[in-house]
Formats: structure tokens, sequence, C-alpha cells
């Protein structure tokens, strides 16, 4: 018996500890001001630290989303009906299967690009796009739209709504 008192006696005294340091933690916070500024700054900094990373890794993906059109357009595109047709499922498909496993978005919007060159009317399947495709993947496909000036879409912005008036 005496060691589940020694025990409850030093579970005791820890949380009394944590209690006392919560309660002086919050007594400095709210009145000493070197204190409270010093809190202010830190969280400036990691907030700047955190834009800074977030940026840094917008431009990484802008780059590969670059690099993967640029790859795509050396490969080129079928030009036979039934090559284009055939090449048109494979890529949906392939597409779909990327986005279901959620693992790269950059290759599934790719993917979808590819079978947006070689679909007839783009801008009917950017709607389709636009009710079935992720909204992450429908973003890296608008920044892959907007790369390719050889694809005349109008404005896409990846919402729903597409202008139908326009002229292809």
């Amino acid at each position: 018996m005496r060691t589940s008192v020694l025990v409850a006696a030093s579970a005791g005294t820890v949380i009394t500890g944590l209690l006392a340091y919560a309660v002086y933690f919050d007594h400095k916070r709210q009145t000493d001001p070197d204190f409270r500024k010093s809190l202010k700054r830190n969280n400036r900094r990691m907030a700047r630290a955190a834009k800074e990373e977030a940026e840094a890794h917008g431009a990484q993906q802008r780059e590969a989303i670059k690099q993967a059109v640029q790859q795509a357009k050396e490969e080129g595109f079928p030009t036979d009906l039934e090559e284009k047709e055939a090449y048109f499922m494979g890529q949906v498909a392939q597409g779909e299967s990327l986005c279901a496993e959620g693992s790269d978005q950059i290759q599934a919007a790719l993917a979808f690009y590819r079978a947006l060159k070689v679909y007839p009317q783009p801008k009917d399947l950017i709607s389709i796009y636009d009710k079935t495709v992720p909204k992450e993947v429908l973003e890296i496909l608008a920044e892959m739209v907007a790369m390719d000036s050889g694809l005349n879409l109008g404005s896409f912005t990846g919402e729903s709504g597409s202008d139908s008036h326009g002229v292809e």
C-alpha cells in the first residue's frame, strides 16, 4: 500500500506543478508587456516563415507544371481521329485513377490536360471537368491551360459557369 500512496503523491505533485506553471505563464502573458511583445514577435516570425515556405512551394509547383506542359508538347499529340479517341479515353482514365489515388496531382492534371488537347470541343470538356475533377487538380489544370498559348479557351478560371459564347 505504501507504493500506491507514493505514486499518488508524486502524480499529485507533478499535476500541481504543471497547473502552477500554467497559472504563472498566463499571469505573465497578461501583465508583462515585454513578454507579450516577444510572443507577438515570435508569432509574426513564424507566420512570415510559413508564408515564405508556401511561396517557395508555389514557385516549385509552378516550375513543375511548366516542365510537365513543355514535356507534353514535346511528346506531341495524335492526329488521326481514331488515335485521338483512344488517346483521349486513356488520358481521362489515367487522370481519374490518379485523382482517386490522390498521389500526384500534377500528373493527374497533366493527364486531363493531354485529353483536353485532343478533344474537339475543349470548352465543353472544361465544363465537365468543373463538375467531376477535384478542385486542387482543376486549379493545376487551369495553370496548365494558361501556360499553353496554343489552346484557345477564352477565360478559364476553374469555376463553374464557363463562357459558352466565345470564339474558338
